[in-house]
């Protein structure tokens, strides 16, 4: 049987409960996904399995299903893939795209310049591979090109990853895989077409457009949606337990998030989740989302 035409997901992390920010990320992934008759996958992104919170997955899941969205299949997790990584990786360092590094952060603080994200690391390792029974992570060899790619929301993308990231980190010196090589492995074996997610993961893009090129991967269509700040400023975290949803009032949740995305009001007639989504599905307009890549929206106060 082949594949739909579109397959979109969302991929939260089990560091906390569900907060309105990855809700509003859910919302749109999923009025998008169902809007083109496509198929709709939660991936339960624990890689990093130091920061997961017990309990916090079947919560997540639960609440999701609260608010009227269900996926197309079971949810894969991360921590069960680590075979399809390091497949991944094997590739990488057969082909000399992958080196290995044993440089803390804070050497690298004190000899690199600060970039978009962090220093950039300034090749010491590669220059100078380390002994080879050091325990090591492993990084990715970026080219001198320019990435560039079109997003939905945020219009042209482009970064120079030499001058602006440097070689990342793919997986680190405690054995844990980089989330910027699980993503790109799992959207391939998941056959992703469309990713729709917060604005805070645009500037990895071009970091998983490259691995893409290197592992000869297709690059799905993206999407980055405005974050949600809180109160206080910053964007909101589970990791900090930050404005939990109320799932007793799962339709008000629904119309915060739909309206934060800059959709078409709904119809004060509608009164629960199901008549919510028959409305929204054929109502959904990703080009009415905010569209501006420094626009932060609050927290709305009723939630």
């Amino acid at each position: 049987m082949s594949s739909p035409v579109y397959r979109g997901r969302f991929a939260p992390s089990p560091t906390g409960a569900l907060h309105f920010g990855s809700l509003a990320a859910a919302v749109a992934s999923y009025a998008d996904a169902r809007s083109h008759s496509g198929e709709w996958l939660i991936r339960i992104e624990d890689v990093d399995e130091t920061r997961n919170k017990a309990g916090a997955e079947q919560a997540i899941l639960s609440d999701l299903r609260a608010f009227g969205m269900s996926p197309d299949q079971e949810p894969v997790r991360q921590s069960e893939r680590g075979h399809l990584y390091q497949e991944a990786l094997d590739r990488l360092i057969r082909s000399g795209a992958a080196y290995r590094c044993t440089c803390s952060r804070k050497a690298i603080s004190a000899i690199a310049r600060p970039g978009c994200e962090g220093f950039i690391y300034p090749g010491t390792c590669l220059n100078t591979p380390p002994p080879p029974d050091a325990t090591a992570a492993w990084r990715f060899k970026v080219g001198g090109e320019l990435i560039r790619f079109r997003d939905r929301i945020a219009g042209e993308v482009k970064q120079n990853l030499a001058d602006e990231i440097g070689d990342f980190v793919i997986r680190r010196i405690d054995g844990y895989f980089a989330y910027q090589l699980a993503v790109v492995v799992d959207d391939q074996v998941q056959g992703i077409s469309d990713v729709v997610r917060g604005a805070d993961l645009l500037w990895s893009t071009p970091r998983q457009i490259a691995l893409q090129g290197q592992l000869d991967y297709p690059t799905p269509r993206y999407a980055h949606i405005p974050l949600v700040m809180g109160r206080d400023g910053h964007k909101l975290s589970k990791r900090d337990n930050a404005y939990p949803v109320d799932t007793a009032d799962p339709l008000s949740g629904l119309l915060a998030a739909w309206q934060h995305l800059g959709q078409e009001d709904a119809p004060a007639s509608i009164g629960s989740c199901e008549a919510f989504w028959f409305w929204a599905v054929p109502h959904w307009n990703i080009n009415r989302i905010p569209h501006d890549r420094n626009r932060r929206h609050e927290q709305p106060e009723s939630l």
